[in-house]
């Protein structure tokens, strides 16, 4: 073969034109990807996206023009548009309930998770029945939370409870846990830490297996203590997963409704209502479905106005 008929054959091979025994051409096809139809897919999961679509936006649809009617549990009532959430927002009983919920979210949140950050840190070091001491941890959140309530009224309810009668052996006097408005806030507040702080707890530990411990390595030769390696390599490697617990355990606060219900009922006089207690009693107990579908529906709006500031921090943990 002369040099003109191989530069021929060269050219004709790149340009992807097959030549008699030079093989296939050089240049591959490019095969389809799935995705390169997308109106494909979306067809075989349009009755999904449908069925999904219709269970979820109904009830709220559906609460949202209870919320604008004057009515009850059996009858529809009246057109009245934002008038139930103006009586809403001008009764004095929805703020007390609205800022008891706020200390009951603020603490249930940064209480249980700094518990449960503690408890991490420590179960990460070498103690004696560590997975004893798991288990034994867990079950404040294994264990239903009308157990829990029951036990803790049996603890605190009368005065002739045990840790009453503790007080008044130490001088204290008769001490109400549950009658005295202050002490039933603050007993509420601590049961509510009681039993969130073991899933805090597993959100911290599984977070922290994923800091490479070459860091703390680096850290103790550059001389840093305890301290600034909580401060300057945990917290900051950890952050993601703690604004991610953060948000489930204020939308958890929020919506709790057994803890409160069960332990004091929103009592005494009103000293313990949350918001989502105060909602329940509007409609199921006066039977006012419209200011009590209008107190959910602020509610909500304020969740969703806390979840998207967090989650603009986790985004921000991420560029890190």
């Amino acid at each position: 073969m002369s040099t003109r008929t191989a530069g021929e054959g060269l050219s004709r091979a790149r340009k992807g034109v097959a030549v008699r025994g030079s093989g296939p051409p050089l240049a591959p096809r490019q095969n389809r990807r799935p995705g390169s139809r997308p109106w494909i897919l979306l067809v075989f999961a349009a009755p999904s996206l449908i069925l999904v679509l219709l269970i979820n936006l109904y009830p709220v649809v559906y609460a949202g023009w209870q919320s604008l009617r004057d009515g009850s549990l059996i009858a529809a009532g009246d057109f009245v548009g934002l008038e139930n959430y103006a009586n809403v927002l001008t009764d004095p009983v929805f703020w007390v309930a609205a800022l008891f919920t706020l200390v009951f979210t603020l603490v249930g949140v940064f209480g249980s998770w700094a518990v449960g950050l503690a408890l991490a840190l420590l179960l990460k070091t070498r103690i004696p029945g560590k997975s004893v001491f798991k288990v034994l941890l867990l079950l404040p959140w294994v264990v239903p939370v009308v157990v829990s309530t029951t036990s803790w009224n049996w603890l605190v309810a009368t005065p002739q409870s045990p840790l009453p009668v503790l007080a008044q052996a130490l001088g204290f006097g008769n001490v109400l846990f549950l009658a005295n408005p202050l002490l039933a806030q603050v007993t509420v507040c601590v049961f509510k830490v009681w039993i969130s702080f073991p899933f805090m707890m597993m959100m911290m530990a599984a977070a922290l297996e994923s800091v490479d411990k070459n860091i703390y390595e680096a850290a103790k030769v550059d001389g840093a203590g305890r301290w600034k390696e909580l401060t300057g390599i945990t917290l900051p490697m950890i952050s993601r997963s703690t604004y991610i617990s953060w948000i489930l355990m204020t939308i958890f606060c929020v919506n709790d409704f057994p803890t409160v219900f069960l332990l004091t009922g929103g009592g005494p006089v009103n000293a313990t209502q949350t918001l989502v207690v105060l909602a329940y009693v509007t409609v199921f107990q006066n039977f006012q479905t419209g200011p009590g579908v209008a107190i959910a529906f602020l509610m909500t709006l304020v969740l969703i106005v806390i979840s998207v500031a967090l989650y603009r921090q986790i985004r921000k943990a991420q560029m890190l």
